[in-house]
């Protein structure tokens, strides 16, 4: 069994981070170790939640497993939380980064053309230093515009647009990038059949090669999915799947994830009903592995 250890902070209650990535990682058939970078007792959409931060303990955590030989398959980090954690994961992969060893970056740091609070731009500049470590970055169009230092478009882009920032991700060091949440208005002309949908870019930089995926754009949108899509993606490459199909395979499960959702009345800051849609996950998987 393909092991693989992810580096986020743990949420108690509300489902993002290590919430989402551990029962999503180990139901795809992955042994999913963790690093929690701190403990919430709620995530932040939440009031007055408690916060533990645990920067302290993962150097000594680091050197009990290197004592202990322990590898891993592949090195997943989410929502990091400070520039001394962005230093600890530079030497989380230089230990740890086997001949074969995948290493992943989610730089959870802004949504719709903003930084989350507490993050400046000079963190979206360090956390471009941490990608260029990376062989996967899985960033979105906003996260991808701070590491780069350009404006964010939110709207009326087209597809050269889309593959120069892909280009340039390329160049902050990652060999691959997955870019999330590209939608083409209706006057795009090269890509058809997407307008009123969401899509997902890949590119592989060795041999320039894009590959778009387009799904349904859901009226609703939810905290937690950018961890669910990155957990997912993460689950089906350790399983063995291209870097293609795994972004396919995760963007379908969020949508399923957000359909399933929408049937109830929780509130769209809590974080979605995955769990009721595991069964569809792992039917999409086995269906992508054949």
């Amino acid at each position: 069994m393909k092991r693989i250890i992810t580096v986020q902070d743990v949420s108690c209650v509300g489902k993002c981070s290590l919430t989402v990535a551990l029962p999503i990682i180990s139901a795809m058939g992955v042994e999913a170790a963790i690093l929690p970078t701190a403990v919430l007792s709620t995530h932040t959409m939440f009031k007055e939640f408690t916060f533990r931060d645990l920067t302290s303990d993962i150097k000594p955590i680091m050197e009990h497993w290197k004592k202990e030989h322990i590898e891993f398959d592949a090195i997943y980090t989410g929502y990091l939380g400070s520039f001394e954690q962005l230093k600890l994961m530079e030497e989380l992969f230089e230990t740890f980064k086997g001949k074969d060893t995948k290493i992943i970056v989610d730089p959870c740091m802004a949504d719709n053309g903003k930084l989350y609070p507490g993050f400046t731009e000079e963190f979206a500049r360090a956390m471009g230093g941490l990608c260029s470590k990376a062989d996967i970055i899985v960033p979105n169009l906003t996260e991808a515009s701070y590491m780069l230092g350009i404006p964010y478009v939110a709207e009326g882009y087209d597809e050269e647009y889309i593959e120069s920032v892909l280009d340039k991700l390329s160049k902050l060091g990652s060999k691959k990038v997955v870019l999330k949440g590209v939608v083409f208005d209706k006057d795009q002309k090269t890509l058809k059949n997407v307008s009123g949908k969401i899509g997902i870019a890949t590119y592989n930089s060795e041999d320039g090669k894009i590959n778009w995926y387009f799904h349904e754009k859901m009226s609703q949108s939810y905290h937690g999915t950018g961890d669910i899509f990155a957990s997912v993606l993460v689950g089906g490459l350790s399983r063995g799947l291209s870097l293609e199909k795994a972004a396919m395979l995760a963007g379908d499960f969020v949508v399923e994830a957000i359909r399933e959702t929408m049937t109830n009345d929780k509130e769209k800051w809590y974080g979605v009903d995955f769990e009721a849609q595991i069964p569809f996950l792992l039917k999409r998987l086995e269906e992508l592995c054949k």
